[in-house]
């Protein structure tokens, strides 16, 4: 069965577990300790916002090569976030596992939706 285009970028799955994903990233940052406001807190933050901002920002693209543009840029950004996340676990801020599984799974369903872009006949 062949689901509808999305009308806004807030009906794709993918953005919508992006969202999650910095939503439980800002809860996680709260036991950071006051040291990291300007360095490990803001960097996580400011990754984690750019997955689902590039994600918006690349529905609106007209063609393939530039949805595909914002979508690699989420898809960079979530690996940063991954990066950050292995750090934030060595130094002892708390435990990652819920946040590393979002964002293994926002990973496989942003990979599937540049899949999908760039094979369609659009």
């Amino acid at each position: 069965m062949k689901r509808k285009p999305a009308k806004d970028f807030q009906e794709l799955i993918v953005w919508q577990k992006a969202h999650q994903f910095v939503l439980l990233v800002y809860k996680f940052c709260e036991c950071f300790p006051k040291h990291e406001l300007y360095g490990l807190t803001s960097q996580i933050r400011r990754a984690a916002i750019s997955i689902p901002a590039n994600i918006a920002e690349g529905f609106k693209k007209k063609t393939k090569p530039e949805k595909a543009r914002y979508l690699n840029i989420a898809q960079a950004s979530l690996e940063e976030c991954r990066y950050y996340l292995i750090l934030a676990k060595d130094l002892g801020y708390g435990d990652t596992t819920t946040l590393i599984n979002q964002l293994e799974e926002v990973s496989k369903l942003l990979e599937a939706y540049l899949t999908a872009i760039l094979t369609s006949g659009f």
